[in-house]
């Protein structure tokens, strides 16, 4: 049996099935990278967010990351705890938390990007730069469709 007759046909014929194990040898290659700075891929993602965007709301980051918000909290409690991030009351609303990089997250994310990357190019490397920048710009476009629609959603509510 050779690699073309592992997989049945009819799923290799469904978009959202090739994308997802495809994701999943990605996600693998730049979790296995991001655990050996005792790091999920969850915390890379808050501190990226944090780093693009600088100090959010709690309720803001979650979902500008689409992640739970309860969920949320246990990654920024860990964060916290390595001195990578801090909360601080927000000025506009004394009820919320706002979260904000240190020093030493901001050090630490400088480190962590080429990490990142170069599991990304191990994962896209049968790919040519043209085509990576082709598969990144049509994964993007389903991807803000999404989000569209997502903040669409949240506003009629």
């Amino acid at each position: 049996m050779d690699a073309d007759e592992i997989r049945p046909p009819s799923l290799l014929a469904l978009p959202s099935y090739l994308a997802g194990n495809v994701a999943r040898i990605g996600h693998r290659l730049l979790v296995e990278a991001l655990a050996e700075h005792e790091l999920r891929l969850a915390h890379f993602a808050v501190l990226a967010a944090l780093s693009d965007f600088g100090s959010l709301a709690q309720h803001e980051l979650a979902d500008r990351l689409d992640i739970n918000r309860s969920h949320l909290v246990g990654y920024v409690d860990h964060l916290e705890q390595r001195r990578l991030v801090r909360r601080e009351r927000d000025p506009d609303d004394r009820r919320r938390q706002r979260v904000a990089l240190t020093p030493t997250g901001h050090e630490l994310l400088r480190d962590l990007r080429p990490v990142a990357e170069r599991s990304q190019e191990q994962f896209l490397d049968v790919l040519s730069r043209a085509e990576r920048r082709i598969l990144i710009a049509l994964l993007h476009r389903v991807l803000h469709v999404n989000d569209e629609a997502r903040l669409a959603n949240r506003r009629q509510r």
